[in-house]
């Protein structure tokens, strides 16, 4: 099949466009708000950025609570989700109005994180903090409307369950991360294997 998204009319019964790009890591974001209401929203368009000096990115379509906080106080956390935290990030996704804690409506704990004015998930084995770079809001050429917004985060702390470490790295099968397929199915990542790159 062959379709063009800027017409909408790919002929199926569901959009495939979230099954395509997959498995899709899921950034936990955590914040505040500027009146003091702890925030907790997955977002499944999230990946790591840069290296040299680490950057994450996300994308809020529409402008949710999450991108206010981070607009309004400058800082934000990822909570990676292990296997056993996906029934709890589900939860947290919940609709909810902005006063209300996504934490407490999780079953979680929130803890302060170190480098950063901002709460984390106390049972997530890794944290990434971050402070706010920069918000690009997409303008498409096609003229249609959007109302996706791309938020670059400098890291400014990690920390990592010592649970999860061996041999000195980070066990991808020991954190289980979940990640997004296509409509509501999930991956969890329990099985790796190794290819040496040509030269190394």
């Amino acid at each position: 099949m062959y379709y063009d998204p800027r017409k909408g009319d790919h002929g199926l019964p569901h959009n495939p466009w979230t099954a395509l790009v997959t498995p899709r890591p899921i950034g936990w974001v955590s914040s505040r708000s500027t009146a003091g209401v702890p925030n907790l929203a997955p977002y499944s368009f999230f990946n790591a950025a840069a290296t040299h000096p680490p950057f994450v990115m996300l994308s809020s379509t529409p402008r949710k609570d999450s991108l206010s906080n981070i607009e309004g106080t400058g800082v934000f956390a990822i909570n990676i989700v292990g296997a056993d935290l996906a029934e709890a990030m589900n939860r947290s996704s919940a609709p909810v109005p902005s006063d209300v804690d996504e934490f407490e409506l999780a079953g979680l704990t929130a803890r302060p994180c170190r480098s950063i004015d901002a709460p984390c998930v106390a049972q997530s084995a890794v944290v990434i903090e971050c402070i706010l770079n920069r918000v690009i809001s997409l303008s498409p050429k096609s003229g249609l409307p959007c109302d996706t917004h791309i938020v670059f985060g400098e890291v400014t702390g990690i920390e990592i369950a010592d649970r999860v470490i061996r041999d000195g790295r980070v066990r991808s099968e020991l954190i289980r991360p979940v990640s997004r397929l296509g409509y509501l199915e999930y991956a969890v990542t329990e099985l790796t294997f190794e290819i040496p790159r040509p030269g190394s």
